[in-house]
């Protein structure tokens, strides 16, 4: 599986931006995507993720209810609707994919088996 992250930038404080994760090499409806971040000199941490098997999604309790991720399954894409961007939100963003999962552990880095490049968000104050 390959997988592309695109949409960062430089966005002021209360902005929004939207990330796009677009998967090939494998079936995607049976992906299961997860977004990460790594700020500078921090661990990358789990953002949000949409499993292929339903319609539940999962935040980290810092972004929830400012974040929105979605899926577009005919064009093998997942979006990451971002808003009201703080400063703290300036990391690296990375998405993820693990085939046919069904445990139940997406914040996980360990669980998912692809990543993609990373895309770079700045939010300036």
């Amino acid at each position: 599986v390959q997988l592309q992250a695109s949409g960062g930038g430089l966005v002021q404080a209360g902005g929004s931006l939207r990330l796009s994760c677009a998967a090939s090499g494998r079936t995607f409806s049976r992906l299961t995507i997860g977004w990460f971040r790594q700020a500078p000199g921090k661990e990358r941490e789990f953002v949000s993720a949409i499993p292929w098997s339903g319609p539940n999604t999962y935040y980290a309790n810092s972004v929830k209810g400012r974040f929105t991720i979605s899926r577009d399954n005919a064009k093998s894409t997942v979006y990451l609707q971002m808003d009201s961007l703080k400063p703290e939100d300036t990391a690296v963003y990375y998405c993820a994919a693990v085939g046919d999962y069904t445990s139940g552990y997406y914040s996980a880095r360990s669980t998912y088996e692809y990543w993609g490049q990373g895309t770079l968000v700045t939010v300036s104050s």
